[in-house]
């Protein structure tokens, strides 16, 4: 590897030890059921998003909010502490399409309807308040 790829990739990895994220992947949902979840929590604080899932019906709310802990986990890791309430916010979540399994269905007269069986990955940033003002 070259010097300037080396330092590239060292500055890649200091920015890393600065970020705070989870990642769900495979999640056997369709990634619009998971995006009004998700569209519940964005930018919110923690454990108020944490209430917010809690308390939800949606059967994906359930994954979202064991994935927020996870973060939050993997901020107080780095840190060497616990969190604090109203110190950190979900800063960005995102939904993305997975593969999808693709079956065929049998139908009248000899034909076949296609069935998606999609799933998706979710991704959870966390940062703290003060972090982002400053």
């Amino acid at each position: 590897m070259g010097l300037r790829k080396r330092q590239y990739a060292d500055g890649l990895k200091a920015e890393k030890k600065s970020e705070y994220f989870a990642k769900l992947r495979n999640v056997p949902s369709s990634p619009r059921k998971m995006r009004l979840v998700v569209d519940m929590v964005r930018g919110q604080e923690v454990f108020k998003a944490l209430g917010i899932l809690k308390f939800s019906n949606k059967e994906a709310s359930n994954k979202v909010e064991k994935l927020l802990r996870s973060a939050v986990a993997n901020w107080e890791q780095k840190n060497e502490r616990k969190a604090q309430a109203g110190e950190l916010y979900v800063k960005t979540i995102f939904v993305d399409e997975a593969p999808m399994l693709k079956r065929l269905r049998p139908a009248p007269q000899g034909r076949g309807y296609r069935i998606r069986k999609r799933s998706n990955h979710v991704t959870v940033y966390v940062d703290t308040i003060n972090n982002d003002k400053a």
